[in-house]
């Protein structure tokens, strides 16, 4: 595939003034006032801001400003307090007793206990209720309970891994909005687009399509931010998020041009964080594709992923900024476990597979977002020509803003359009089992995210297995026979595990990240 050759700055500047200008003068007209407002420049718009409908990092970054959960994880990924103080799991495992903040109040002024807990997560686990990454935990809850204000209870079916409890309630998914905001019977408990919670932020408001405002809560329990407002402002060109941040009109952005990586470490004026990540990115399949049926052909899906030369898209259009998947999940989840066969590039197998299942000139339609994830389109358009030399007819790759592709991708199977769609998921904790939701048939949209429709009822069961196994060995070893019941399946287009750049002006300081590919500016101040 051809290297490609990334915009020079004053060719920057100008798409810079034509490609943004417009949408720029929209923003505050104090925006440049840097010791008052933090810009941050994002590759899309959000689809929605409730916290139980998402399913964005870059969307979960936002509302994590506005919306705390009972616990969260670190820098290095461990669960930590937040709206809770402590937890404790009796004897049987059946009881998680979690002890709340005290002297905690909603931005509305209501206050935070143990009934607004309870609100909150009967919400999100109510099955009439769209949660696409609620995952199964909803399905071993048997209730909550409230002994007392300050104490909530989560009353299981069955005992489950303590990773699996604590890491879903420190999901943005499960964060505790305000309960007037979210009672049952009225608009907000099915979709609640003004986020009202406990965070050092207060969500203002947005231009969709172009920014998000967030202002300083200044009846935050905790250490108040330094900045008055966070602006985040919707920018899909990654050229064009570098343009912002050299010049000074945003003070961090995420996902450069990969190619500018070496030439923005050397820039003194910015501060480049290679951030560990746990996003795969991959090829999403629809396994049970109506509108091109020999998609259904196990030795086609295999087909396309020998015909794909991953090494060569890493090195040539990611610039280095990824490693190819070696397994269904990330190399640093608990219970990762590398395929003992690889999918390397062999494009004569590939001819040889598609032979085999009668899919010679075979059409396929492939879609990639664009500005979602490191050189997306890019990294698709060479997919889509390894696919052609190998003899597949590729319509695309077709691309729309991020809200349109993930509405027109999560849909019923009856619905689905997408042949083949670019997708990445980063798990919102260091486990297995927040990968292995994409492959479990309980989950398929608008349930969950198996955009792949993929069914192995031994799959299911060994996921099953995994979530109720309180033997750490034997997890892990659960989820190893999963992952290669997945990898010869191939629901996936296995492709790549993605770093996380994030550059930042040297104006300012105390930025920090998690490896769930967070970033935190909640505590950023100039320099």
């Amino acid at each position: 595939m051809l290297r490609r050759r990334l915009l020079t700055l004053p060719v920057l500047g100008a798409l810079l003034l034509s490609a943004c200008g417009q949408a720029a003068t929209r923003l505050p007209s104090s925006i440049t006032n840097q010791d008052r407002i933090l810009t941050v420049a994002i590759g899309v718009d959000a689809d929605t801001m409730d916290p139980m409908r998402q399913t964005t990092t870059t969307v979960q970054n936002m509302v994590d400003l506005v919306v705390e959960e009972l616990v969260t994880l670190n820098a290095q990924g461990q669960i930590v307090p937040q709206l809770a103080t402590s937890w404790q799991q009796s004897p049987d495992g059946l009881t998680w007793t979690f002890t709340l903040r005290q002297g905690v109040r909603f931005s509305d002024g209501e206050p935070f206990n143990s009934q607004a807990v309870k609100v909150n997560l009967e919400r999100v686990m109510d099955p009439t209720n769209l949660c696409p990454i609620c995952g199964t935990f909803p399905s071993y809850v048997a209730g909550i309970s409230t002994p007392d204000q300050d104490h909530v209870q989560i009353l299981l079916n069955k005992p489950l891994a303590s990773q699996i409890v604590l890491g879903a309630l420190a999901l943005t998914t499960y964060g505790i909005l305000a309960p007037n905001t979210i009672r049952k019977g009225t608009p907000g408990y099915k979709d609640q687009e003004h986020p009202i919670g406990t965070g050092p932020y207060i969500y203002a408001g947005r231009v969709k399509g172009d920014h998000l405002t967030f202002v300083r809560n200044p009846h935050y329990w905790g250490k108040e931010p330094y900045y008055q407002e966070q602006v985040f402002k919707v920018v899909p060109d990654a050229a064009v998020r570098e343009a912002l941040v050299r010049s000074g009109q945003a003070q961090l952005i995420v996902s450069p041009p990969a190619a500018d990586l070496p030439q923005l470490e050397q820039d003194r004026s910015l501060q480049v964080l290679l951030a560990p990540d746990d996003r795969t990115i991959f090829l999403s399949i629809d396994t049970q594709d109506s509108q091109q049926p020999l998609l259904q052909k196990v030795q086609v899906r295999q087909a396309l992923n020998y015909a794909i030369n991953k090494d060569a898209i890493v090195k040539d259009t990611l610039f280095g900024a990824a490693v190819p998947e070696t397994a269904p999940v990330a190399q640093n989840l608990f219970g990762y476990c590398k395929m003992p066969t690889q999918y390397d590039y062999n494009p004569n197998k590939a001819r040889q597979l598609l032979q085999q299942a009668g899919a010679e000139g075979m059409t396929i339609k492939l879609f990639s977002p664009t500005g979602r994830y490191i050189q997306d389109i890019q990294a698709t358009q060479d997919i889509a020509n390894y696919l052609r030399d190998v003899g597949i007819n590729v319509e695309g790759p077709m691309t729309m803003d991020w809200p349109t592709y993930v509405g027109t991708l999560n849909v019923p199977l009856d619905r689905a359009t997408m042949d083949v769609a670019l997708l990445g998921w980063a798990p919102g904790y260091l486990d297995a089992s927040q990968s292995m939701v994409l492959f479990d048939s309980a989950l398929m949209p608008p349930r969950g995210l198996n955009t792949s429709y993929y069914s192995n009822p031994q799959v299911d069961s060994l996921i099953q297995e995994a979530a109720t196994q309180t033997n750490t060995q034997l997890r892990a070893q659960e989820y190893c026979q999963a992952e290669q019941l997945v990898w010869n399946d191939a629901p996936w287009v296995f492709l790549w595990v993605q770093r996380y750049p994030i550059v930042y002006s040297k104006t300012v300081t105390n930025v920090s990240y998690n490896p769930t590919e967070m970033f935190n500016t909640v505590y950023a101040r100039p320099a």
